[in-house]
């Protein structure tokens, strides 16, 4: 609610070490662009009910020391009667001219960190509609609510309904049988060395799949039709899986061969030193010890909350079977990973997440170091699909959704799956080497196509 303080899971992001935290949505449209004073108009007509869009972010007061540190929270203030076309623009720039400004630009201190700007496309009669926010605002399920009531069938949103906070009764996903059930909340995995190509930066690109590729994949699994999300999993799982190869694989480092290398690195971009020492000795004891976690957000909203505008998700470790060196072994292993279930609230839950968030501070500095560590979760998977046939903007119609997701921990990845009926996009962002995010989206189409050989 405006003026309340933001509930852990955004105070968290609000104070994200990585970058700015931004996240947002790319709608791609074949046709001549609206004009903008038109695309203001709808959104004032659709989303002038809404208040959360009206909010913005106020940081705790004082200097960041002593108890202030500890106890400072972040909080939304109200500004009634802002006007919400301000918060719409017209670039110049593609989308992945938008996204390298992202990385590096928090939102103005005095205005709602959200926008929608409309981009050129990448040729004549396309263009793109970017939704850009400050992930504290909202989460992947309020930008689809968001946009969906854009398209010509769409309507203004309730503004009752986006207030609709979900109560005892939450959406999760039932505990993974594998690897003895879900990990502990500060229990460690494995960590899974990335390419380290390039210069240590954020790093994000985009790829097509194809929609026979990907169909055939869904195929290959023994008992029924896969879920593409399960499909999605599998694949990332393979590309996890030959990264810890390429690693093992690699012969070690020199001190020598490190000391001329630019900025401690090698050659092709790997790190040396400990890392090289640490894969040294897990060779010798002839295993690498740990579970590899994938992260996944999962919806929380019941039934009832569907329209909820806020961060209504959890994010739960499921086991990436990195171990299975046939694909559609590993696509078996995947199924069922992410079964919903509704389930009361228990009061443990509420009592632990009150008691942290009252000392964010604390929280972030003990939990930090665990959870944004490579061994927590070397991969994050977030999926975000429109299914409904036959979207159009002012008659020019969707063809495509991709993902921007959040600069992801250093030495992580983060792989989003964007679908509509059109077909699906990967974006893959990374922290770890300017080469990596377009090695690692690479990676995801051969296991992909392997995936597919796979079918019976």
């Amino acid at each position: 609610m405006p003026g309340s303080h933001l509930p852990l899971m955004e105070e968290g992001m609000a104070r994200w070490p990585f970058g700015p935290p931004n996240a947002g949505i790319a709608l791609d449209f074949t046709g001549v662009p609206p004009a903008l004073d038109e695309l203001r108009a709808l959104v004032g007509d659709r989303w002038k009910a809404l208040p959360r869009l009206t909010q913005t972010l106020v940081a705790p007061g004082g200097p960041r020391t002593g108890l202030a540190w500890w106890t400072g929270r972040h909080r939304w203030a109200r500004r009634d009667g802002h006007d919400l076309g301000r918060q719409v623009d017209e670039a110049d720039g593609t989308l992945r001219d938008a996204v390298r400004l992202w990385f590096h630009t928090p939102f103005p201190a005095d205005r709602p960190p959200w926008s929608l700007h409309l981009l050129r496309g990448a040729a004549e009669g396309e263009f793109s509609l970017l939704f850009r926010m400050h992930h504290s605002l909202l989460d992947g399920r309020s930008l689809t609510t968001l946009l969906r009531a854009l398209f010509d069938d769409g309507g203004p949103l309730d503004g009752a309904a986006s207030l609709a906070v979900p109560g005892p009764r939450r959406r999760t996903v039932r505990p993974a049988p594998a690897a003895g059930g879900p990990p502990g909340l500060l229990t460690a995995g494995r960590a899974v060395p990335l390419p380290h190509r390039g210069a240590r930066e954020p790093a994000y690109t985009v790829v097509r799949l194809r929609s026979d590729v990907l169909r055939a994949a869904r195929e290959a699994a023994s008992a029924r039709t896969a879920t593409t999300n399960e499909v999605f999993l599998a694949t990332v799982a393979g590309v996890l899986r030959s990264c810890l190869s390429a690693a093992e694989a690699a012969p070690p480092v020199s001190a020598a061969s490190a000391a001329v290398s630019d900025g401690g690195r090698t050659g092709d971009g790997d790190r040396t030193g400990d890392g090289d020492r640490a894969r040294a000795k897990a060779r010798e004891r002839g295993r690498e010890p740990g579970q590899v976690w994938l992260s996944v957000p999962v919806d929380e909203r019941p039934d009832d909350c569907g329209e909820f505008l806020g961060n209504a998700f959890a994010n739960v470790r499921v086991p990436a079977p990195v171990t299975l060196s046939d694909p559609a072994a590993r696509l078996t292993a995947c199924t069922g990973l992410l079964t919903p279930v509704t389930r009361p609230r228990r009061a443990s839950e509420k009592l632990f997440e009150s008691t942290l968030a009252a000392v964010p501070g604390a929280t972030m500095a003990l939990a930090g170091g665990k959870i944004f560590a490579p061994a927590y979760a070397p991969a994050a998977c977030s999926y975000v699909h429109l299914r409904e046939q036959g979207q159009t903007l002012a008659g020019r119609p969707l063809r495509r959704l991709t993902i921007v997701p959040m600069v992801p921990p250093a030495d992580t990845a983060t792989f989003a799956l964007g679908g509509c009926t059109q077909g699906h996009t990967l974006s893959v962002a990374t922290n770890s080497g300017s080469q990596d995010a377009e090695l690692l989206a690479e990676a995801f189409l051969d296991e992909l196509t392997l995936l597919a050989d796979r079918t019976p």
